[in-house]
């Protein structure tokens, strides 16, 4: 990765303990929790995003999947590469869920709410595997931990991933940040990543900003 562009290696130094910031606390009542309060947090950005809500309806998988990535990778270290293409949830989620995108300042942000039947365990990588590399066919990329917010009574765990590729017209990058938030039986999901804006360098990503939505989502979940 040392000829990856400057913006991807921009980002504070993670450690791999940083991969899991808050542990579960005691017991909490969650009888008034409601996924659908996720949609309030529209009201934290300005005119100059166009933000749309989803739901509640039954989970759509494509929200779950789209960081999912392609077959056929040779990793480093070799024995994380099971954790590294891993979605932090697992597929296959059955449940409720709600959600909430705001696209502006060439970024995209997707906050979801999920409620299921009972407590999913999510995918947490060892401390051995805090930064892992792959490379492919005309692909290379990294996963590796992100800060995570810590919230009383909520287990969070940060991932940022990055992918480059190789097209006909020159390299490609894409660059997201993912951070899930688990209590009860619910899920908090935000995601964060740059859009495609022609003739124009990708955005900085506001990570600050993705750690608030993923507490400002979690306390109106919870109500």
């Amino acid at each position: 990765m040392s000829n990856a562009p400057k913006y991807l290696t921009c980002t504070a130094a993670v450690v791999a303990g940083l991969l899991t910031a808050c542990q579960s606390a005691p017991q909490q009542d969650l009888s008034k929790a409601d996924i659908a309060r996720v949609a309030e947090v529209k009201s934290s950005f300005g005119p100059s995003y166009t933000v749309s809500t989803v739901g509640p309806a039954a989970v759509d998988p494509q929200f779950l999947t789209a960081q999912k990535l392609p077959a056929g990778l040779t990793f480093d270290p070799a024995e994380c590469g099971k954790a590294a293409a891993e979605n932090t949830v697992p597929e296959g989620v059955k449940g409720n869920m709600a959600a909430t995108t705001a696209e502006g300042e060439g970024v995209r942000y997707i906050v979801i709410a999920l409620e299921t039947s009972e407590a999913v365990p999510v995918n947490t990588p060892g401390d051995q595997c805090g930064k892992v590399t792959f490379t492919g066919a005309g692909i290379r990329g990294l996963v590796e931990g992100a800060e995570a917010p810590q919230i009383d009574g909520v287990r969070t765990i940060g991932t940022h991933r990055v992918l480059q590729t190789v097209t006909a017209e020159g390299p490609r990058t894409g660059e997201l940040y993912n951070y899930v938030a688990t209590f009860g039986n619910f899920i908090v999901i935000v995601t964060a990543n740059p859009l495609a804006v022609p003739d124009k360098p990708p955005a900085r990503i506001d990570t600050e900003r993705a750690r608030d939505l993923v507490t400002q989502a979690v306390d109106l979940v919870r109500g």
